[in-house]
């Protein structure tokens, strides 16, 4: 019997490499968009305070890496690529890799957990832009399958909440148990937001989060790394604000920050957490940790292999199944977070 799919790809969004790469990458992210020279100065900055590394590149070659050894060891065995948006390997590059070595039908993985144009729908425009060039280039297409929605399947869930409960450990033993789980996300122009399920899916894995850890302690939504213009609208509360107002109102005891919108603690949560969220919760006067991005812990290597496994088989049956996960996870049903309050 025919295989379904000669391989998977892994679809990132790419980081410099070192200095002389900053610029050029920043190009690539900000073709098309409006932002103001003074704001792109800025995000230089941050990238150079790193020497232009960001670690999203060798993050996601773990991820990659850890899922062809799952596939490997339990199957189906796939080679797996990776394609980057922004920088090397770029997606056409990659593409025309897997097409050279025969590959002509692959399972796409979008590294991206909450669903709106910036994150999965302009990675699939961009996979497409891609499959094109392989025409021009005279190279066989590549056809993309891509895996079903995870934003809140057991293995994400479970690694931030594995990741949450580290950080709780490193507050003092004394405000440990009034500490508030603050998660964040990327923030995105509201109109945007407003058209896809952006805000739901992140609000719903954060609910989930804490309600897999069961403790008592209060939680909130909040947004960082707006890159737009002032005068237009993106979502809120900045993380920074959150925590000011928060504190103004007495209710902040101690902090952990949990970048859930994030995959891989690169650049901007190297910076607009550890940086600057935890400078402000120092200036408060309040304890404060930083748990990891999902990275390439074990729980989540194995969410990759599942919906990698459960897109195989579907196709495999040779017949068109409803696109929907074969075990979808229970919605835990619930008002949106607010500050301050606890999880139920």
């Amino acid at each position: 019997m025919q295989k379904p799919f000669d391989a998977v790809l892994v679809v990132s969004f790419g980081g410099p490499l070192g200095l002389d790469d900053v610029r050029p990458f920043l190009a690539n992210v900000l073709r098309g968009r409006r932002v103001s020279p003074e704001r792109l100065e800025e995000v230089v900055h941050h990238y150079e305070h790193f020497d232009g590394v960001s670690p999203i590149t060798a993050l996601t070659m773990r991820q990659a890496d850890g899922l062809a050894d799952l596939l490997r060891r339990f199957g189906p065995e796939l080679p797996v690529y990776v394609g980057m948006r922004n920088w090397k390997p770029f997606l056409a590059d990659t593409l025309a890799e897997m097409s050279a070595a025969g590959v002509r039908r692959a399972i796409g993985f979008i590294t991206a957990a909450q669903k709106t144009y910036s994150s999965c729908g302009q990675y699939k425009q961009n996979v497409a832009d891609a499959r094109k060039e392989l025409a021009a280039r005279g190279l066989a297409d590549v056809e993309v399958t891509f895996v079903d929605d995870w934003n809140t399947h057991a293995g994400f869930i479970a690694a931030n909440a594995a990741h949450v409960a580290e950080a709780l450990a490193r507050l003092p033993e004394g405000v440990r148990d009034d500490a508030t789980v603050v998660f964040t996300a990327h923030s995105i122009p509201s109109p945007m937001a407003a058209a896809s399920q952006y805000v739901r899916n992140f609000e719903d894995a954060a609910r989930a989060v804490m309600h897999m850890l069961r403790t008592p302690h209060q939680w909130a939504t909040a947004y960082q790394s707006r890159s737009g213009r002032p005068e237009d609208p993106w979502l809120t509360p900045d993380v920074n604000d959150l925590l000011r107002a928060e504190h103004a109102e007495g209710s902040l005891k101690a902090v952990v920050l949990c970048p859930i919108g994030f995959l891989c603690d690169h650049v901007e949560v190297l910076w607009d957490l550890d940086r600057e969220a935890l400078e402000t919760c120092a200036a408060l006067g309040v304890p404060a940790t930083r748990a990891r991005a999902v990275n390439d812990d074990p729980l989540f290597l194995t969410l990759m292999a599942d919906v990698v496994r459960a897109t195989y088989a579907r196709h495999a049956e040779h017949r068109r199944l409803p696109i929907v996960p074969a075990n979808p996870p229970e919605r835990i049903e619930g008002p949106p977070p607010q500050r301050g309050r606890p999880a139920k």
